[in-house]
């Protein structure tokens, strides 16, 4: 036989099926973050809610148009899919994410608002902004959720709060984070993204806290601790954190950004006491060197 493989060609075919399953429960999750934005619009009293809201009902039609028309998919999922389902996610998510800039008016013109909001889910940084003050706040708090949602990733924490991405989950977890990952923090990759995300967590709401106690108001502590653990560095001001003539503000953010750098699995072995494998890791201490 010229082709002998062909015959199993059907069984190695792509499940396209699953892979627009799972980004339709993406960006369903995606409206429930995009979603908060609205109550600050209207603590702030300001007039944008609506189209925050319309926005967000708008990227949940999208995620369960995509659920709907992928019903009940196979449960073959191998590397492949993974890839497929991380890189579409990362487009389809900016995608989304441009509507609140688009539908408020705040980025006239589709390529600046894509370009804002992928620099915001990548922590590029870059922003085609010239007077980011004349936001308002609810927008600004999405800008910075953009990255705070893309510092640890969307598959991560996809797989630490959908059951349903289980199936294939170490697939989806070597196509999402860079890097050897021998060193798992638990057997079970969703108990792994799980503590991840806590850590994560939890060191954002110490910044915030910390922020506070600087001076800093409240919605720009949530802001900048959004960032800084994301390493994004949105800022709510023009002048970044120039803006806050407090050696005490900058210190604080600069100790986070150093650790918002660092391997979360080394932090999470130091927590539990373990801080042998701190300093033998050698990217740690290339790390610290510079």
């Amino acid at each position: 036989m010229l082709f002998p493989k062909w015959r199993n060609y059907s069984d190695r075919m792509i499940n396209t099926r699953i892979i627009i399953s799972i980004i339709g429960r993406l960006i369903l999750m995606e409206a429930i973050f995009m979603a908060l934005s609205i109550p600050v619009s209207l603590i702030f009293g300001e007039d944008d809610a609506l189209m925050l809201g319309l926005s967000t009902l708008l990227t949940l039609a999208g995620g369960l148009t995509l659920v709907l028309i992928a019903r009940k998919p196979a449960k073959s999922f191998g590397k492949r899919e993974g890839f497929l389902v991380v890189s579409s996610s990362w487009f389809m998510f900016s995608l989304f994410g441009t509507l609140p800039y688009l539908l408020t008016g705040s980025i006239p013109g589709f390529t600046n608002a894509f370009f804002e909001t992928i620099s915001g889910f990548t922590t590029t940084g870059a922003s085609i902004l010239n007077d980011i003050e004349s936001l308002s706040h609810g927008i600004l708090f999405w800008r910075s959720m953009t990255q705070w949602l893309g510092g640890m990733g969307i598959i991560v924490l996809s797989l630490a709060i959908l059951p349903m991405l289980g199936i294939g989950g170490i697939q989806l977890f070597i196509a999402e984070v860079p890097g050897p990952t021998k060193d798992k923090l638990h057997p079970r990759i969703k108990e792994t993204a799980k503590r991840l995300w806590a850590i994560y967590l939890i060191l954002t709401s110490l910044e915030f806290f910390l922020l506070l106690l600087g001076g800093m108001g409240i919605f720009d502590s949530v802001c900048h601790s959004l960032t800084t653990m994301a390493t994004g560095g949105y800022s709510t001001k023009q002048a970044s954190l120039a803006a806050w003539d407090s050696p005490y503000i900058h210190y604080v953010v600069t100790i986070f950004m150093f650790l918002a750098g660092t391997n979360f699995t080394l932090v999470y072995f130091t927590l539990k006491g373990k801080t042998g494998k701190l300093w033998k890791n050698e990217e740690f201490r290339t790390y610290v060197s510079f």
